[in-house]
């Protein structure tokens, strides 16, 4: 049977696009960082551990074992995700552990449906006694984060935790010096590093395409009340279930949402804050939680940058993005979109009338209006890249198995990790207090 030229170009279609999507992630970052400009590889040092062409040994002895601890609905897409590298990374998940049962079992039946033997465990401490363990991934509520954090590292077990890294600033900096004191890995989950949008348009910050960054603004909008339900209707079970509505457990946007677009702040600027200042309410839902639905914060950084941030769970017009302005142009990163300052001049009939009107309105008349309103620009700007086909929290895990074979992790990521946690909490405190808040020496690192 002969195919027809259409029916070729179809087939070569498919086949390309195939080969596009499963195209090693290893060799996205590798390519990435062999070609990065000096300036960029400074702002991703996590990227040059993809740089070396040595492949992973297959060898069952070469094989890390992994744990994960925290198994709701975080842990267990995580869990997932661990799974779809086991080839790749040489990786086998030998544990789960879960103080929920109906959660434990999810996890256990996902592991069963790849293929997958896990041992199982209520509490994680029996886990780290028992299982010979290279790395575990920390999926639990903030609140836990710390004291099984330190346990593990302390254990001599490279650590992944999922942001924010805990509750108060004094579990921040225990966790950090148990990094440091033990040697083992500490990676948070801050997963838009290894987003190839994200990466790009670093890179093009990095290299000065939008000029130098005067703002950064960002928002997360949603519009549900962030409550599951609760099982039978237990209400013995609502703070363990809907942990992130009560203050002594979470804080709320801030930590659950806020904390990834902060960590985007600094990785643009390179610094950490100065200040922050905020306010928070109950706007709308008139519950029993004690977070605020609606939150406003803004951040200076040290060249009088701002980062400036609102999240709400009542309307989701804007959903969520991450604005960074420059003299020259500004990036969206959730969108994919780069626009210039300079506008490319539109074509035909188009430019004609833009023309026209610029003669009838830049013409004042003497005694007329001594303004006109700026009304913002309608352009639409251009693609950062081709579409993100690339699970980012994947990748990330992909980089912590280079880590733990490294023995090592870069500083400024562990760092920026700290500072963006730490200056999440500090937000909190801005808005509770109303007034400007500063990082309290101690929390220096």
């Amino acid at each position: 049977m002969f195919l027809t030229n259409q029916q070729l170009t179809k087939e070569d279609e498919f086949m390309n696009t195939k080969t596009r999507i499963e195209r090693s992630r290893r060799e996205f970052l590798k390519d990435l960082a062999m070609g990065g400009s000096a300036m960029f590889l400074l702002s991703a040092p996590w990227l040059k551990s993809f740089a070396d062409d040595k492949p992973v040994s297959k060898s069952v002895s070469d094989q890390l074992s992994i744990a994960v601890i925290g198994t709701g609905s975080r842990g267990t897409l995580l869990l997932d995700f661990l799974l779809r590298i086991r080839e790749t990374a040489n990786i086998r998940v030998v544990a789960i552990c879960d103080n929920y049962q109906p959660n434990l079992d999810v996890a256990q039946g996902l592991c069963q449906k790849n293929m997958c033997e896990v041992t199982t465990y209520t509490d994680y401490r029996k886990l780290i006694d028992r299982e010979k363990l290279d790395g575990v991934v920390i999926a639990t509520p903030l609140t836990e984060h710390a004291h099984i954090a330190v346990d593990c590292l302390s254990a001599g077990i490279h650590t992944f935790c999922e942001k924010a890294m805990a509750r108060t600033p004094d579990d921040v900096k225990r966790m950090y010096d148990s990094h440091k004191a033990s040697g083992k890995i500490l990676q948070i989950g801050h997963q838009r590093m290894f987003n190839p949008i994200y990466l790009e348009g670093m890179r093009r910050i990095q290299e000065g395409d939008i000029g130098q960054v005067t703002q950064m603004r960002a928002y997360w909008h949603r519009n549900n009340n962030w409550r599951r339900p609760l099982p039978d209707n237990n209400f013995d079970l609502e703070r363990q279930i809907n942990w992130r509505l009560y203050k002594e457990l979470s804080v709320g946007l801030l930590t659950e949402l806020m904390t990834h677009q902060l960590q985007v702040a600094l990785w643009v600027t390179g610094k950490v804050p100065v200040s922050v200042i905020g306010t928070g309410s109950n706007v709308f839902w008139k519950d029993s939680r004690t977070v605020p639905d609606s939150v406003s914060l803004t951040y200076t950084f040290p060249d009088g940058v701002q980062f400036v941030y609102d999240s709400m769970t009542s309307n989701k017009k804007y959903g969520l993005e991450e604005q960074i302005l420059g003299s020259k142009g500004t990036i969206e990163f959730e969108s994919n979109r780069v626009y210039t300052e300079v506008i490319p001049p539109a074509p035909g009939i188009r430019q004609l009338i833009n023309n026209l009107e610029r003669d009838l309105f830049d013409s004042i008349p003497v005694g007329g209006e001594s303004w006109l309103p700026e009304r913002a620009v309608e352009y639409k700007g251009a693609e950062l890249m081709e579409a993100d086909f690339y699970e980012d929290s994947q990748m990330q895990f992909e980089a912590f198995a280079s880590f733990i074979r490294q023995g090592e992790i870069p500083r400024r990521m562990v760092a920026e990790a700290y500072y963006t946690s730490l200056w999440t909490l500090l937000g909190e405190s801005a808005i509770d207090e109303g007034r400007k808040i500063i990082m309290p020496d101690q929390y220096q690192i």
